[in-house]
């Protein structure tokens, strides 16, 4: 393949699968992706999703706005909506094609949201049920989770926390916050690092063994 910009193979045509979750996460953003949905159906099947865990949280006496953790707030977050915001934007700017259910088959080519808990190990767990042979794990905090039987790219957010942890990340992307490169770069950088991990090439989470003890299925209700 003849090379392109920043020296990576030319990719003529690539059809891939996309999976955004952790519907939590998504409160009060929702509209943002509604607004992308190929068609009303799909916009309203995400917003059922968003409707069964407000009814959820008030079975279990819980909310669904509440205070940003004490995490966020270290990180900079004012109100949980911001958060919301920033998980939305994971999304890019494309389509939403479809939506499913925890752990169900993602068979549609393009950005597929599944419902899932805000919780990593639960969330990753449900995506990998679902197909996903690579996921993208973005951190401003440092977690220290690694997924397995599927690859995890580990993404620092910011340039101090890759200069704390960077034998634990796979690609800094503090860059676009530094000013000194931009979304489009970092994006392709991504996208080709998963190229790379699907053709064998092993991310730090699997050099370090992380991951064996991540797979956490979704548990709803009571457990006996």
């Amino acid at each position: 393949m003849r090379p392109c910009r920043n020296g990576y193979p030319c990719i003529q045509s690539f059809t891939f699968s996309a999976i955004l979750s952790e519907t939590p996460e998504i409160y009060g953003a929702e509209h943002l992706l509604t607004r992308r949905a190929t068609t009303p159906e799909i916009g309203n099947k995400l917003l059922a999703r968003v409707r069964w865990w407000e009814e959820y949280c008030v079975r279990q006496n819980a909310e669904m706005n509440n205070n940003p953790s004490a995490g966020n707030k270290a990180g900079g977050l004012t109100t949980i909506l911001e958060k919301s915001l920033g998980a939305v934007a994971k999304s890019g700017s494309t389509n939403l094609v479809d939506v499913v259910e925890y752990g169900a088959s993602v068979t549609a080519k393009g950005l597929t949201f599944m419902d899932t808990p805000g919780y990593d190990p639960v969330s990753a767990t449900g995506q990998v049920a679902g197909g996903a042979n690579v996921i993208c794990f973005t951190t401003g905090r440092g977690s220290a989770y690694g997924c397995a039987p599927s690859p995890s790219l580990k993404l620092a957010t910011n340039s101090g926390l890759w200069q704390r942890q960077e034998e634990d990340m796979d690609l800094n992307c503090g860059g676009i916050a530094d000013g000194i490169t931009d979304v489009e770069t970092v994006g392709e950088q991504i996208f080709h690092m998963i190229i790379a991990v699907a053709s064998g090439t092993r991310t730090k989470s699997e050099v370090h063994g992380y991951g064996q003890n991540e797979f956490v299925p979704w548990q709803i209700g009571a457990v006996m």
